[in-house]
């Protein structure tokens, strides 16, 4: 597994990066809620393990900025050392997939990651977004459109699952901008050169085109109708 740790315990950090590269896993780790969701929004990770208390920005809203950014099926298991229910409520309906309270057991945990993994990612397999000949496969992250393959890159594919899952409804600069790169976007207007490539993609090769600006709003990815363009 390719995990992400979001966690601001040193030693806890060294301690997982110890167990779990002996065992076979990658990991990355971010020290606070900005870095790790900005991973997590920009990197493909099998799960993340997240701290509750955190600097710049604590787990559980990370974890509502993840999944309101459509990262509906990446497993999340939540540390903390608070093990009252009405805090496990409050991780759950963050979005936690589970909830494991400190001190715990290494071999515990990996197991969770695991399961977690297994089923939430056989779930995922099926899910397939298509918005009139597009197809986009989440699993296996190929694009087609009328049949023949889209090319993207990775930030390109992130722009067209927002797109495609928001169609035909508009969605602003803004959330793509957070899409892509959390709270931190680069300077300058990057969004642009992406929409760009993506356009060249998607658009490009088809005399009809699906991917629409809307002045000063943002993008929206539809068929347009002869009533909608009226």
């Amino acid at each position: 597994m390719r995990l992400l740790i979001v966690e601001d315990n040193r030693n806890l950090v060294a301690n997982l990066f110890a167990y779990f590269e002996a065992r076979g896993h990658e990991l990355d780790a971010a020290p606070d809620g900005i870095t790790g969701l900005h991973l997590a929004l920009t990197q493909p990770y099998d799960a993340v393990i997240l701290d509750w208390m955190l600097p710049r920005m604590d787990g559980p809203e990370l974890l509502r900025k993840l999944r309101e950014n459509g990262h509906t099926d990446l497993p999340v298991i939540m540390l903390t050392a608070r093990d009252e229910l009405p805090d496990k409520l409050a991780g759950f309906r963050a979005g936690a997939d589970d909830y494991l309270t400190k001190p715990f057991d290494l071999p515990e945990l990996e197991v969770r990651l695991e399961n977690l993994k297994t089923r939430l990612h056989g779930r995922a397999r099926s899910r397939v977004l298509h918005v009139h000949d597009l197809r986009l496969d989440l699993s296996t992250l190929e694009a087609a459109r009328g049949g023949t393959p889209v090319h993207l890159f990775p930030a390109g594919r992130k722009l067209l699952e927002t797109l495609m899952r928001a169609s035909p409804a508009v969605v602003t600069r803004e959330e793509l901008e957070r899409a892509l790169w959390g709270d931190q976007p680069p300077d300058g207007d990057m969004l642009r050169s992406h929409i760009y490539e993506l356009r060249r993609a998607v658009d490009g090769p088809f005399p009809e085109k699906l991917i629409h600006t809307l002045p000063r709003v943002g993008y929206r990815l539809a068929r347009v109708t002869s009533s909608d363009a009226s």
